[in-house]
């Protein structure tokens, strides 16, 4: 099981992506540069701070994949942020991250209508989550 977020949970993501043949597939035309993923602070479960995960995304691939100051994450192309609580149902499949920055439940820094016509690949990011064994920080 690999906390999330974590740098081994970030390991786990980017070596279950290169495995993903739907994933290559789906995302072979993305050039538009990396993507973060900001949870936001949330002490009384353990995460004092903001924390971005950075994936180096290019063609299909992940180059890397990194936790980071949210800092950092923001100068990103596209910087997706939110509650602990959300990318938790992100990760369980409950919360499409698509329709969640529509909704306003995720907030996203960058054009919305790249990242629309890049619905198949984020839906394929979304099931390489599901397939981490992930241990949620408000769930000992």
């Amino acid at each position: 099981m690999f906390k999330f977020p974590s740098s081994e949970w970030a390991d786990e993501f980017k070596k279950v992506m290169d495995g993903s043949t739907a994933y290559r597939a789906a995302g072979k035309d993305w050039t538009h540069g990396a993507v973060a993923l900001v949870v936001k602070a949330d002490p009384a479960i353990g995460l004092p701070d903001d924390v971005g995960l950075l994936l180096d995304l290019d063609r299909g691939v992940c180059r890397s994949a990194k936790m980071v100051p949210r800092a950092e994450a923001e100068q990103a192309p596209f910087c997706i942020s939110g509650e602990y609580s959300r990318w938790k149902s992100v990760i369980r499949k409950e919360l499409d991250p698509i329709k969640g920055m529509m909704q306003k439940k995720l907030e996203l820094k960058g054009q919305m209508t790249i990242i629309v016509k890049y619905v198949n690949a984020s839906k394929e990011l979304v099931e390489c989550a599901t397939r981490v064994p992930t241990q949620f920080l408000d769930e000992k």
